[in-house]
């Protein structure tokens, strides 16, 4: 291995160390703050590292990897998000009675999957990385062992799992099959070649759809996400809405491309049926919910359809509204589930609708941080989610993909009401007492509050101010 090849892979090596080391610490003493440190520090320093070293625009580690600018980009996406949600996590966890620790190597060890997909370009170290994330999801998920539905949800999450694994395997087998290759690269070229796919490859792309679908959550593959979402603790439903599904997007997108899906009919058409079922079952399931987990559970299938309709428009734009569309997605949603998580308490989440009864007369900052991210999710002007939609807007008019844009634009409209009606409830004035993390210290509360900050700040930057991101991501997608 060259001294360039082992720079490339040190931000795996990074986190793999980083879990190690947490591991060791555990066995000579439990402390959840010093666990918490090392977490932070070294997701940190990870993102430090590939900002700050200098790597060439184009490298390639055979025969699995590929450093690129769309992986640095996700990469550092990826590491951002995770470093959001170890924040949020140590309050929450610090209420709960159960060991905390190894939450923190778990949360490590799927945020090295999720960036091992994010860079994959070989059928391998696409398994390795999705087992790895799946194999870690499991527990986090079904982690808090005494709360009810905790169980219920890692089953779940362990059975959408398996069949996922099992129809990707398949399918990869069938393609190796035809091909004799596993790499995306080599795929492409034997698929240029071929005027019409063969039956055998339709076959073995299906089951990747459908294992990818598994993974992604969305319509008909979605059976059991929103049961998921509400079983799992809420800054693991946070990592599932996001990095979890942003390190499968990045796959899927860079998969699309190498083997160029777009000149096959059969793959556009696939992916525009899934596409527009995605964004109507997931926007009418959300209008019938009463739980907000629930709610932003089958919100976020909507939401991996309006992605999915710039990834079908293809083409450089296209590339530049799913980077731009993720990074707005992560930041709303990594904001709405942090709100519910700082509005917790040790006994159960805050995931009711009547939990946020009058919450603007009783806790209006609060209230007016979960407005703006519920705005943003609806796509309202000033906020990064607008200028998100705006973007794929203009990748698939750009593509003349005039039905996806037009279901796109009816979508949103749908979905408007559900978040509006959440910010009614918080603006009624009859509202409920609930104590909530009464045990906690004022410091414990600063880590949360200002996360949560934070976050909100970005998505109104990112709203009013979005070319600095713009030029980001068009210089690291067009080096």
């Amino acid at each position: 291995m060259s001294k360039q090849d082992l720079l490339s892979i040190m931000p795996l090596f990074i986190l793999t160390s980083a879990a190690i080391l947490i591991l060791f610490s555990i066995s000579i003493k439990r402390n959840h703050k010093v666990i918490f440190g090392i977490t932070i520090f070294s997701l940190l320093a990870d993102f430090i590292f590939l900002s700050v070293v200098k790597t060439p625009v184009s490298w390639i580690v055979e025969p699995l990897f590929v450093f690129d600018g769309f992986g640095k980009f996700n990469l550092g996406l990826l590491l951002l998000t995770a470093l959001s949600l170890a924040m949020l996590s140590y309050a929450y966890f610090e209420q709960r009675e159960e060991r905390k620790e190894e939450y923190y190597i778990l949360l490590i060890l799927a945020t090295l999957g999720a960036c091992t997909l994010t860079i994959s370009k070989h059928f391998i170290s696409l398994f390795l990385g999705l087992e790895i994330l799946s194999v870690s999801l499991y527990s986090m998920i079904a982690y808090l062992r005494k709360r009810e539905r905790s169980d219920e949800g890692g089953i779940k999450y362990l059975i959408i799992a398996a069949c996922s694994s099992a129809f990707l395997l398949f399918g990869m087998a069938l393609i190796y099959y035809v091909t004799g290759s596993m790499e995306f690269a080599s795929i492409g070229v034997y698929l240029s070649a071929l005027h019409e796919l063969p039956i055998i490859m339709i076959a073995g792309f299906g089951f990747l759809i459908v294992g990818i679908g598994f993974k992604l959550g969305i319509v008909p593959f979605h059976m059991w996400t929103a049961d998921v979402y509400e079983g799992a603790p809420l800054p693991v439903t946070s990592f599932l809405a996001t990095v979890s599904k942003g390190g499968v997007v990045a796959l899927l997108v860079r998969f699309y491309t190498q083997v160029n899906g777009h000149q096959h009919d059969s793959i556009v058409g696939t992916f525009t049926v899934l596409v527009i079922a995605s964004m109507f079952v997931g926007n009418f399931l959300a209008l019938q919910q009463q739980n907000v987990k629930r709610l932003l559970a089958y919100s976020s299938i909507s939401h991996l359809g309006y992605i999915l309709v710039a990834f079908i428009a293809g083409g450089q734009l296209g590339l530049e509204a799913v980077s731009f569309y993720l990074v707005a997605y992560f930041i709303t949603t990594v904001g709405a589930f942090g709100i519910l998580t700082y509005l917790s308490d040790k006994d159960r989440d805050a995931e009711l609708l009547v939990d946020f009864k009058g919450l603007f007369w009783r806790r209006p900052w609060t209230a007016t941080s979960f407005s703006a991210m519920l705005l943003s999710l609806a796509g309202i002007p000033l906020t990064a989610g607008f200028v998100g939609k705006f973007y794929i807007v203009a990748a698939g008019v750009s593509s003349s993909t005039w039905l996806l844009v037009t279901m796109l634009i009816v979508n949103s409209a749908i979905g408007l009401f559900y978040y509006i009606r959440i910010i009614a409830i918080m603006c009624e004035k009859e509202h409920i007492e609930v104590q909530t993390q009464v045990e906690l210290t004022p410091s414990i509360y600063l880590i949360s509050g200002f996360s949560v900050a934070v976050l909100t700040i970005a998505l109104l930057w990112v709203g009013v101010f979005p070319d600095e991101l713009i030029a980001l991501i068009q210089s690291m997608l067009n080096p």
